[in-house]
């Protein structure tokens, strides 16, 4: 299932819709390229829904929030619910302070999200778990079975617990994927590049569990492919190889 759904986003291309934060739109841009979507990354709320009914997906990442993006956040999925084009949040640094707690509330409050994704930290804080961060970081693992089936539950979505293992889960079955890289801890973006990707695998004809485990099974496979490379010795060689790696059919990966 995972080889059909990735090939089927190369075979569309998707348009995802990128409301993202600043320090990570080149990477997501060049990353969605690789792996075989079309970014778009548009933030101003003047046609931030104009864009999201022409799309095929839509991200809204709150990294680097602002009172106008988030404006603009709102419009786009709204414009995304109507239009039935999936929207993913990624609620990053969601309990780092109160604004950007008060943020998140408000988008859930007027968007339906199709996933969520973000850390162990990021997840239970929306649910209101206790569970250590430190800045946009999570510091604790706790149960990300339990926080993920509890998000997924909230808020009627597919949700995702990034960590050692990855988990999804639709608020009843849950899926783990191991594949992945520390190194991909120490690349700017790499997460929220995670959240253009599943946008993307969430345009396809699988069940939302199978998009989303898709999404995070191929990056993970990426990861490790790239890691291997003889020419890869540290985060930065690292970060080059893996934009290729994202480009690569998933049977390579998958041989090693």
């Amino acid at each position: 299932m995972s080889i059909k759904l990735v090939n089927e986003v190369r075979e569309k291309k998707p348009l995802i819709h990128n409301l993202t934060n600043e320090v990570v739109m080149n990477f997501s841009a060049n990353g969605l390229l690789a792996f075989g979507g079309s970014p778009i990354m548009a933030m101003a709320e003047e046609d931030s829904a104009d864009i999201a009914r022409i799309s095929n997906g839509v991200l809204i990442n709150i990294g680097t929030l602002t009172e106008p993006h988030l404006r603009a956040m709102i419009l786009a999925g709204k414009a995304a619910n109507e239009y039935d084009v999936p929207v993913v949040i990624d609620p990053v640094g969601v309990a780092a302070t109160s604004y950007r707690t008060e943020a998140f509330e408000r988008i859930v409050s007027e968007v339906q999200p199709a996933a969520i994704k973000g850390n162990a930290g990021e997840m239970a804080h929306i649910v209101g778990i206790s569970l250590e961060t430190k800045g946009v970081d999570s510091i604790g693992e706790g149960d990300p079975e339990k926080i993920a089936k509890k998000v997924a539950a909230k808020y009627n979505t597919i949700a995702m617990v990034t960590g050692e293992v990855d988990i999804v889960s639709d608020g009843e079955e849950v899926l783990a994927n191991e594949a992945g890289h520390e190194w991909l801890a120490k690349v700017t973006g790499s997460g929220c590049l995670l959240g253009s990707i599943l946008a993307a695998c969430l345009s396809t004809s699988g069940t939302p569990l199978e998009q989303a485990h898709a999404a995070v099974r191929f990056y993970g496979l990426a990861a490790e492919k790239a890691a291997r490379h003889t020419n890869v010795n540290g985060p930065g060689t690292f970060a080059v190889r893996f934009l290729d790696a994202l480009a690569m059919d998933l049977t390579k990966l998958e041989e090693g």
